[in-house]
């Protein structure tokens, strides 16, 4: 198998981008990128650190980050599993991507920048919900913004194709396959709902 291993290669293999794909970007908020990012609950976050890359999706009940200014958004870390992988990374190495999505919408807006990590109490504050707060906040100033082709979610009929999950195994299978059954299982499961309702904020 050959790979391509230059630019150049890359470049004559795919040739040139359309005019459309290359004026996209913007490097603030416009007003119609604005209004399709507030209009987002979740996004997914890809970071860098040392180990390697980390990809964490992040949701909310309203829209998922705050625009701060026209080139800044936050976005909470709400309760999870505190490995904190993805702060981890940007504490190390700032780089960040965000891909918002809107259930049934093929389109996805993408944002690039560099991030770093607060635990501010006015902003923790400003994202309080049922009397909780995220414990930290990751503030993304953004290098550039851009709407990506609908074609990746049109081919995998992300919205159309109804409730493929059925047969999936759950998380305590996989804990229980992973970990030769030392972890996971089916009371790891019988108990999730409950404990994620609790922790949700």
């Amino acid at each position: 198998m050959e790979f391509l291993t230059t630019i150049e290669a890359l470049e004559a293999h795919y040739g040139t981008p359309g005019d459309a794909a290359m004026r996209k970007v913007a490097h603030r908020l416009t007003p119609t990128y604005r209004r399709w990012i507030m209009a987002s609950r979740l996004c997914m976050v890809s970071t860098v650190g040392p180990e390697g890359t980390d990809g964490s999706p992040r949701g909310d009940d309203g829209p998922v980050v705050l625009e701060l200014d026209e080139t800044t958004l936050a976005l909470p870390d709400w309760k999870g599993n505190n490995r904190i992988d993805t702060l981890r990374n940007i504490v190390r190495d700032g780089r960040i991507s965000l891909m918002f999505m809107v259930p049934g919408s093929n389109n996805v807006i993408r944002v690039n920048g560099t991030a770093r990590v607060t635990a501010d109490a006015a902003l923790c504050a400003r994202f309080e919900r049922a009397g909780k707060r995220p414990r930290t906040v990751i503030v993304i100033a953004i290098s550039e913004i851009y709407a990506q082709c609908a074609r990746a979610l049109m081919r995998a009929r992300t919205w159309s194709a109804g409730d493929e999950s059925t047969a999936l195994p759950t998380v305590g299978q996989m804990l229980a396959d992973v970990t030769a059954g030392e972890v996971g299982g089916e009371a790891y499961d019988r108990s999730w709902p409950e404990r994620a309702k609790a922790s949700l904020w």
